[in-house]
């Protein structure tokens, strides 16, 4: 087995300490933060722009490092040398969400030559992101361990799928980024699907896209859920007044009828490990309030905007 292992990336953290793996951490990605145990390990990456600015703000910088050919984050070589880890996991789904996978193995060419095993996880749907728990297992040489874990991720999706089964499906816009605004792909519509509800402008397994607020008014959801990328509640709620200013926002349906919701997006919904069924709990919660038992998430994984 696997004696020392470094994520850089939050939910391939969660996954680790998940499979019971947690004592082996040597060390995480500086945005690694649960379970809360873990931030005593040390940070072997940081960013290369502010990451305290609005939503605005924040495109603009990493638009700008995109357009130089620059990377987003930057690896502590250095530190990955001091560590001497036998398996890094890091991942080449998005190179906005976390350090890429290039400069992962540059940084290990670098400092650590052949001696340890790099683990990129890619998972773009809802089946890859419970593949990756058995990916992550197999590279630590924990492979039976993975079994119990996925077999109970997948009871519960499908206890929530009994539950909503029959009931009307809801239209659901979920919204990665407000300002532009950007539906969220990849496995949110998978996420929702398994809610009750129907998906609106996003596809499984397609990254997320840019979102017109014409386009918006054309869909008229039933319901909108906000789950900025990187955000929690506290700070989606610190930007909802960009969502007024087109003159749209007021119009659309899901506004008038009160069926606006902010999410934690940091914690579940941006995040591919074991808490995204989590995520799914939420979202059933959210568009079909009365098909469960009571709401365990309410104000702390969701609210009404």
């Amino acid at each position: 087995m696997t004696e020392k292992i470094v994520s850089l990336l939050p939910s391939a953290t969660e996954i680790v300490c998940a499979l019971g793996l947690e004592d082996r951490l040597v060390g995480r990605s500086h945005e690694c933060d649960f379970p809360l145990t873990v931030a005593s390990l040390p940070a072997c990456t940081s960013a290369r722009f502010a990451t305290d600015g609005n939503s605005r703000e924040i495109d603009t910088h990493v638009n700008d490092l995109v357009a130089n050919a620059l990377s987003l984050y930057s690896v502590d070589a250095e530190r990955l040398a001091e560590m001497s880890p036998d398996l890094i996991v890091t991942q080449s789904q998005c190179e906005v969400c976390a350090v890429s996978l290039a400069d992962v193995r540059t940084a290990v060419s670098e400092c650590l030559g052949t001696s340890a095993k790099v683990v990129s996880l890619d998972a773009v749907d809802l089946n890859g992101i419970l593949d990756d728990i058995r990916t992550v297992a197999e590279a630590a040489g924990a492979v039976s361990r993975a079994d119990s874990v996925v077999d109970g991720l997948r009871e519960r999706i499908d206890r929530i799928r009994a539950d909503v089964d029959g009931r009307p499906r809801p239209r659901v816009l979920a919204v990665e980024w407000l300002d532009p605004p950007m539906s969220a792909g990849n496995w949110v519509p998978d996420l929702i699907e398994a809610a009750g509800g129907e998906c609106l402008h996003a596809r499984s397994g397609e990254h997320s896209g840019r979102l017109g607020w014409h386009e918006v008014e054309a869909l008229d959801p039933d319901v909108i859920v906000l789950m900025p990328c990187g955000f929690d509640m506290a700070r989606t709620r610190q930007e909802l007044r960009v969502l007024e200013t087109g003159g749209v926002w007021s119009r659309l349906r899901a506004v008038r009828e009160n069926a606006v919701f902010v999410t934690d997006g940091n914690q579940y919904f941006n995040r591919p490990g074991p808490r995204i069924v989590d995520s799914i709990e939420i979202l059933r919660e959210i568009i079909n309030p009365n098909s469960g038992p009571a709401p365990r998430f309410r104000d702390s994984g969701w609210s009404p905007a």
